[in-house]
């Protein structure tokens, strides 16, 4: 926190506002002469510049600490207003608040030092734990597609003549099926590279909305052979400008976690409606939902449902997120009262009716 504070306050500002605490401070304490004795003033203006030292540079601090200790000789430290000082005790002790001001100050600022390195070398270990959950990730997630289909392929050259038809068939789906699994695992990998770099720039044209998750359940009929899923368009003749591409990747996400994480047989359910020119997307399923407390991580870079057998790369949903945001709108994820998880997608963008323009 201290360092944040400090970011965010130029040197500047903190030299008028370490000087202006210290008079301010000493401006009180030389109002209240008859409750506080001037050595009392010297432990006020002490805590006062241990207090800046948590926050400011070191430079500002050991100028209020300067500051503070010709004020309290000055204006407090008899006789008053003159340097000159009579008691050798008095001057004893002016020499001793001088040095621990100082020496405090700079202890503080290595302390800050210290913990800064700290917390960054903490952050270097996060983020070398998130490269290693995703190695682990994709090592399982690309070998398993890639070994589905070397196995398949050299079925099929070394087994060719005593192979029926059917055979032959069911290779080729298996060689299709991987071949799909791999290919999204590593688009999903270039989407989040092109995240992380910042150069996702939606390229909005009119989009048939109905057509769009049609199309995406489609491509995914071997993924879902099990799932019952539901379409439910509130206008199928609408047209709205979205990224057809970032979208159907949107929507082949959401629909794939549903799949990943439910229980078999359980209901998948993609409702589209039209609400003051924003497109509500929702992807819901009636599994068993998730607990409260994983709410809000789903959305983060690599992370994947505790106790759960599933794989996957935890990247994902990370992916929905960004190219929801680069649309300029929102994802969220609640569970539903009856049970399952509801994620819902919220997109300001233009709307037609079909009916619009044919009366045009």
């Amino acid at each position: 926190m201290p360092n944040l504070i400090l970011h965010k306050i130029k040197r500047t500002n903190q030299y008028l506002i370490s000087i202006g605490l210290t008079i301010g401070v000493a401006v009180l304490c030389y109002l209240l002469p008859a409750i506080i004795g001037y050595k009392i003033v010297a432990l006020i203006l002490l805590v006062t510049v241990s207090f800046m030292a948590m926050f400011f540079d070191i430079a500002p601090v050991l100028c209020a600490s300067i500051l503070s200790a010709l004020i309290w000789d000055y204006f407090f430290i008899p006789p008053k207003f003159t340097f000159f000082i009579a008691n050798t005790e008095d001057l004893l002790m002016f020499s001793m608040y001088f040095i621990i001001a100082m020496v405090n100050a700079m202890l503080t600022f290595k302390i800050r030092a210290i913990e800064k390195i700290a917390t960054q070398k903490e952050g270097e270990e996060n983020t070398l734990k998130l490269y290693n959950t995703l190695l682990n990730s994709l090592s399982h997630e690309l070998r398993t597609p890639i070994a589905t289909i070397l196995g398949a392929t050299d079925n099929l050259q070394s087994n060719n003549s005593n192979l029926t038809i059917t055979n032959k068939a069911d290779l080729l789906v298996e060689i299709s099926t991987a071949s799909l699994r791999l290919n999204r695992q590593v688009e999903n990998l270039l989407n989040m590279s092109r995240l992380d770099s910042g150069v996702i720039q939606p390229n909005l044209d009119w989009c048939d909305i109905n057509e769009l998750i049609h199309d995406t359940v489609n491509r995914l009929k071997e993924n879902l052979a099990q799932r019952i899923v539901n379409i439910e368009i509130e206008d199928a003749l609408a047209l709205c400008k979205l990224d057809v591409g970032l979208m159907e990747q949107v929507l082949t996400n959401l629909i794939l976690n549903a799949n990943l994480y439910c229980p078999k047989h359980c209901i998948i359910t993609v409702k589209a409606t039209f609400k003051n020119n924003t497109l509500i997307l929702v992807v819901a399923d009636n599994g068993n939902g998730l607990v409260n407390e994983e709410i809000h991580k789903v959305f983060d870079k690599f992370y994947r449902v505790a106790h759960t057998n599933t794989n996957g790369s935890g990247l994902g949903l990370s992916i929905v997120k960004g190219f929801v945001e680069a649309h300029n709108g929102t994802v969220s994820l609640h569970n539903c009262t009856t049970g399952g998880a509801v994620f819902t997608i919220a997109i300001p963008t233009e709307i037609m009716h079909i009916n619009t323009i044919e009366n045009e």
